[in-house]
């Protein structure tokens, strides 16, 4: 279960960093088709987490597995400030470690937690720090493992 691509989008839904984990300067198109498709999925598990009815913690920002598809799957996570992450992991036969990837997530939103708090940084704006880009990488080597 190797993750290949993670993605921060903004509360209006574009991209504020998007990162493969093959090498090339871009990013893939079929990666980015992913994720722009993952953001309806995110959208309506978040309004029905936030529904009264739900007996859910609406804090959770965990959002779990969006979609499987015939080569990876996609997995979700929304801030309180309704800004996402997404990341998209091989879909091998062996079974996803559900708590692998939740302690993904929490380590990607601490490095977005750290970009917001620099003051060079304006909110908003394309993603390009050197040390959010390290907790990116360190999460393609250990999905690896």
């Amino acid at each position: 279960m190797a993750v290949v691509a993670v993605a921060v989008m903004s509360k209006q839904n574009f991209p504020l960093y998007l990162k493969t984990a093959n090498t090339k300067a871009e990013p893939d198109l079929q990666f980015q088709y992913l994720v722009h498709t993952s953001l309806d999925v995110i959208d309506e598990k978040v309004s029905t987490i936030s529904s009264p009815k739900v007996t859910n913690d609406p804090r959770e920002p965990y959002l779990g597995l969006l979609y499987p598809s015939e080569e990876y799957k996609v997995y979700g996570y929304a801030t309180n400030t309704r800004v996402k992450f997404v990341m998209v992991t091989e879909n091998s036969s062996s079974q996803s470690k559900d708590s692998k990837i939740r302690e993904y997530f929490k380590e990607l939103h601490d490095a977005y937690k750290s970009v917001l708090c620099n003051p060079f940084y304006t909110p908003g704006t394309n993603i390009k720090m050197k040390s959010f880009e390290r907790v990116v990488s360190g999460i393609f080597q250990k999905s690896k493992e």
